[in-house]
């Protein structure tokens, strides 16, 4: 008897494709479609939003709602400390080591691998609000909150922005298995919640709710409020310096991503570690990275010059 070896299917190629961030997965599609939306990543985020529901089936506690808050904080600095301040635009120094950590660990907010998401925002801050810019909102408001990175010709990591990081082989893996963090997350969120229930059983939790709270609904409530940058912070808030495009201050979107809201400070002077560069614009990423600076286990942070502060002018 002779065995013969089995191909993998078309559709089995192509999901290996996408689940590995393949990035040959797109060779075939014609120059004229690439920028419509591609139908995977689309599924992925409405049946993250749909599974939201399930608040209505698991209930609610006060520790699940604790937990989702908890959650969301610690997510957002991820992204905050780690892909933006740090991959994106290296306002600090750290071991190779943290490095990598903080590159898995930013992978649990569930928006793509470090080099994809720093790549899209230096080609932001090189080209923003003009017709190359990713997410400027003068291409539609939609498109800047989250049409714009479910487009398929924006599935790539844009190369010749990260070419410092790309020396670096374990980030390169991480890009291809940049789900497998978050889904670890999840499955952390369950093995929590039934922890709780047998040690705590007063808290009245279990798996499968602080798994829809601190998991399904702190990603979503993540999600959108990373959004709020690209596209609010483009039009609603202060201008204190006279930048090239439309950023502003914000103070209450400041407040929802623990700093990123004061957003023109930061297009102003897009190297320093701190965003609210005066001391009453609240930058919680800021002060932890400080923290973490005291500690030993970051270095070299990079500050706003005064030249900078006093071009602002106080009061204004």
């Amino acid at each position: 008897m002779i065995l013969k070896k089995v191909e993998p299917t078309g559709y089995l190629r192509e999901f290996a494709k996408w689940i590995l961030n393949d990035e040959s997965r797109l060779d075939r599609v014609p120059s004229e479609k690439r920028t419509r939306l591609d139908p995977p990543r689309v599924a992925v985020l409405v049946l993250f939003h749909i599974a939201c529901l399930s608040v209505f089936i698991v209930g609610w506690s006060a520790a699940a709602l604790v937990l989702a808050l908890g959650s969301y904080l610690l997510r957002m600095f991820f992204i905050t400390a780690f892909y933006h301040r740090y991959f994106s635009h290296r306002s600090y120094r750290v071991s190779r080591g943290v490095q990598f950590l903080m590159a898995c660990l930013g992978c649990t907010a569930g928006q793509r691998g470090p080099l994809w998401w720093a790549s899209h925002h230096r080609v932001h801050h090189t080209t923003s609000d003009s017709d190359k810019d990713p997410h400027s909102p003068r291409q539609g408001f939609l498109n800047s909150h989250l049409l714009w990175f479910l487009r398929r010709n924006k599935f790539v990591i844009e190369r010749k922005y990260v070419k410092d990081w790309l020396r670096y082989p374990e980030l390169c893996w991480l890009e291809k298995f940049d789900w497998i963090p978050l889904v670890l997350f999840g499955l952390g969120c369950y093995l929590l919640g039934e922890l709780l229930a047998l040690w705590f059983p007063y808290l009245g939790v279990n798996g499968a709710q602080v798994f829809v709270w601190a998991f399904i609904v702190s990603t979503v409530l993540l999600y959108h409020a990373t959004y709020t940058i690209n596209s609010l912070a483009h039009k609603f808030g202060k201008m204190r310096y006279h930048t090239r495009d439309d950023s502003r201050n914000n103070w209450l979107l400041a407040l929802l991503t623990l700093g990123e809201g004061w957003h023109n400070n930061h297009h102003r002077y897009p190297a320093a570690a701190r965003q609210g560069f005066f001391w009453w614009e609240l930058d919680l990423t800021y002060i932890v990275l400080k923290t973490l600076e005291k500690l030993g286990l970051i270095s070299e942070i990079r500050e706003v010059p005064a030249v900078v502060l006093n071009e602002a002018g106080r009061g204004r």
